[in-house]
């Protein structure tokens, strides 16, 4: 009988440890489900989580290395250009898209070539009619070729100014190209003063081709159409930038606002969209817009079934790349450093409709700071990138790039920016 007790009271406490061992791990596991996992999730755990971990499944995917629309950006110097020993009488920039034509890339840009380098937007009144404002001042618009996207051949101009009173008299600049229907059509900013006197004050004019070399028509003016008083957009459409999305031509474009004549600091930049069946128009703009309120420069390409872009310099969401589903409602899909300026990417699938973009891995930019102030100019220059679905190179996903001290040091605090009392101003 005693025995059969022992037995009983071990069995009892081994029964009693396995259920508590039981519960443990139970518990355990239940504690583990609700606790962010060591192993990277494909998808957003069905657990509470903040706001930065649910924000990580809303990007293409939640590591930047394996997000498709993540990059660096590397910078080559192009060939075939000159300068004029950078004495800033010859600027080239606002490079268009490069397409490819029979065997070559093409593209298009802003070219001043004057007698003395710009005086600056706030000597605008000084400006005449061989003295520039600023550097897209008395301009017209240039093409070049090339073989390997490098080294380029300019051809000449492509489109010059008109004879006064017609639109762009005073400056044609900031060119873009559609291909439609095996026709050609350059979008541009046309100029009837000198840039600064008033503001930017131009609207958009277009020109065709049935060939990339030429000769180009004109084909229309203020072909986006100005907002009413009060509107955003209501004295200027710059920066204007085609594709070709779900059957219609979609064109990108931009304005200052919240700025001149009166308040030349505090401005804002918002990306507007018109959308047309015919390239010279009409176009609708659409009700949302601005569609894009950070950005500076346009660049818009088709990606997967939507559109992505890339904003920089201007806006509370600088330095991303975006993307929209529906071309209009754009989110950020990933943060950026060292981007390309007035970026102009070799798409090759710009204007085909595939609903399928497959992105890019190379385009061209400038800088606008490649002389000292009193001889201002600007240039034109090749970046390359992973922002593919085709191509993919570790080199571009790469988060951990470091620069130099002097890289930073060359940012450093001047006597511009110096104040009696210390660095800044202080707000009342």
């Amino acid at each position: 009988m005693k025995n059969k007790l022992i037995i009983a009271l071990i069995l009892g406490m081994t029964f009693s440890c396995a259920q508590k061992e039981k519960q443990l791990k139970q518990e355990e596991l239940k504690t583990s489900e609700e606790v962010f996992p060591f192993k990277m999730p494909t998808e957003k755990p069905n657990i509470p989580l903040s706001a930065s971990s649910e924000r990580m499944f809303d990007y293409l995917a939640p590591r930047a290395q394996d997000n498709e629309l993540f990059s660096q950006f590397k910078y080559t110097q192009l060939k075939g250009f000159d300068y004029n020993n950078g004495d800033g009488t010859i600027s080239r920039r606002d490079p268009s898209r490069p397409i490819f034509v029979d065997g070559k890339y093409y593209i298009w840009y802003t070219k001043r070539h004057t007698e003395v380098p710009p005086i600056g937007w706030n000597k605008a009144a000084e400006a005449t009619d061989v003295i520039p404002s600023t550097d897209w001042d008395l301009c017209d618009i240039w093409y070049a070729t090339s073989t390997d996207g490098i080294t380029w051949q300019e051809k000449g101009p492509a489109v010059t100014r008109p004879e006064k009173p017609k639109s762009g008299w005073r400056s044609v600049a900031t060119p873009d190209i559609l291909v439609w229907k095996d026709k050609y059509y350059l979008y541009y900013q046309a100029f009837d003063e000198p840039s600064g006197l008033r503001g930017d004050l131009c609207p958009v004019s277009v020109s065709y081709s049935d060939s990339p070399d030429g000769p180009w028509i004109h084909g229309g003016d203020k072909v986006i159409p100005f907002g009413k008083a009060g509107e955003w957009d209501q004295n200027a459409t710059h920066d204007p930038h085609p594709v070709v999305y779900k059957g219609k031509i979609y064109i990108y474009y931009k304005a200052a606002y919240n700025k001149w004549p009166d308040n030349r600091t505090n401005y804002a930049v918002g990306h507007g969209l018109v959308i047309g069946e015919n390239p010279l128009g009409p176009f609708t703009k659409h009700p949302l817009n601005p569609v894009m309120q950070s950005g500076h420069e346009t660049t818009y390409f088709p990606f997967k079934g939507g559109i992505a872009a890339l904003a920089i310099k201007d806006g509370n969401e600088r330095e991303t790349m975006q993307y929209s589903e529906d071309g209009v409602n754009f989110k950020i899909a990933a943060g950026l450093s060292l981007t390309p300026t007035a970026a102009a990417p070799f798409c090759a699938d710009a204007f085909t409709d595939s609903g399928n973009g497959r992105g890019f891995t190379w385009g061209l930019s400038h800088f606008v700071n490649a002389g000292t102030p009193k001889k201002g100019y600007s240039i034109i220059a090749r970046f390359d990138c992973d922002l593919s679905l085709d191509y993919h190179e570790p080199a571009f996903k790469d988060t951990g790039v470091w620069h130099k001290p002097e890289v930073y040091f060359a940012q450093g605090v001047g006597s511009i920016h110096e104040h009696p009392e210390g660095r800044g101003v202080k707000k009342k």
